[in-house]
């Protein structure tokens, strides 16, 4: 079964519309889903003429704003951080996939080309960390960065909020873990090398395909693959310690990459990995099967029914342990490949985790023990 599906998979050709002046071009979304908190708003599922075309061509607009907290309490456990932190709401990245969309319904926003197109900029960031680390009853935990849109975004090369978190945890010996899609993490390099030192800093990079093709239309604004493998291998010979996150498989188009992107990223000095099984919730569901039929109408049923098997007849499962891995013959062959080449290629091997022992404020004399 396996070999059959691989086989099929490299048949695969990615085939944007191209033709049609109503695909978007540079963006993952086609159109706004409606908001499901708002009772009364103005949406357009269905781009109709040239006027329309023209509204969704407008640039992408930064939004800043005061914001009242930065860290957030992690409840999954599906997650392996208990803490959270995110400079930016709204990813102009656009990955087609991320389950971050839907939060931007709760800022009034579609999960759509909103999504992509309205960032807010949380311009008080390091300023509220700061206040969040003074706290008396703060005790120290790693903090992830970019639990939910990516802190390097476009974005960040206007406003440093990303740089400016890492110098508070840096001050603090606060422990952080970075997951990113984009190569403006280097310009971060001195910073990060010094945190290691102090074992207080890991960095995942996400990559989900060698098709280029493919990733230009399902993560447009992402930097390429071999981009990205660079950036493991500048950092991790920095001393940074470098993982990467292989994610979201989808059967029938990207999870039969697994172990190059591994042997790959194993090559380039990444030691550790993870990966999500494809989920398409709230309004993912509706953007996703659009995009899916637009690009891909010789295949998009397949990739579809590959999907509905892997989650007990639906694209979404909400338990917990499941929702993210899958179940069934394709998700179990997912999972086995993951543990079969992480063993191949010596990923996860080392117990490692991130140094909580040297958290201090300013003006304190560290902890005794």
């Amino acid at each position: 079964m396996e070999n059959k599906l691989q086989q099929d998979h490299h048949k695969v050709s990615v085939t944007p519309q191209e033709e049609s002046t109503q695909y978007i071009q540079g963006r993952g979304a086609q159109f706004n889903t409606k908001n499901r908190f708002l009772k009364n708003e103005s949406t357009r599922e269905h781009v109709e003429g040239i006027d329309d075309w023209e509204e969704t061509r407008r640039p992408t607009q930064y939004l800043e704003q005061e914001s009242k907290t930065i860290v957030n309490k992690i409840d999954s456990p599906d997650v392996g951080m208990g803490y959270s932190m995110n400079p930016y709401a709204g990813c102009e990245h656009g990955c087609i996939y991320c389950y971050a969309r839907n939060v931007h319904e709760y800022w009034g926003y579609s999960a759509g080309l909103d999504f992509e197109q309205k960032i807010i900029i949380k311009k008080n960031a390091p300023k509220l960390l700061r206040k969040f680390l003074m706290h008396p009853k703060w005790e120290c935990a790693p903090i992830m960065l970019s639990g939910n849109t990516d802190c390097y975004q476009p974005a960040e090369q206007q406003y440093r909020l990303t740089r400016g978190l890492l110098e508070v945890c840096n001050e603090f010996n606060q422990p952080v873990g970075i997951l990113t899609k984009n190569s403006w993490i280097l310009k971060d390099k001195d910073l990060l090398q010094e945190m290691a030192k102090k074992g207080i800093v890991s960095a995942m990079v996400s990559i989900t395909s060698f098709n280029e093709d493919l990733r230009r239309i399902m993560e447009p604004r992402t930097t390429t693959a071999k981009q990205k493998l660079k950036v493991i291998e500048e950092l991790s010979s920095a001393g940074v310690r470098m993982g990467v996150m292989m994610g979201p498989m989808i059967p029938g188009l990207n999870e039969h990459e697994m172990q190059r992107i591994m042997k790959a990223a194993a090559d380039a000095g990444a030691t550790f990995t993870a990966y999500t099984f494809i989920r398409l919730n709230g309004a993912i569901k509706l953007l996703f099967h659009d995009w899916l039929y637009k690009n891909f109408p010789n295949h998009a049923d397949k990739v579809w029914h590959l999907i509905e098997q892997s989650h007990d007849g639906k694209v979404n499962d909400t338990r917990w342990g499941v929702r993210m891995r899958g179940e069934g013959n394709i998700a179990q062959m997912v999972a086995q490949q993951y543990k079969k080449y992480g063993r191949l290629y010596g990923m996860n091997a080392e117990e490692w985790s991130l140094n909580t022992s040297i958290f201090k404020r300013p003006g304190e004399q560290g902890r005794l023990f």
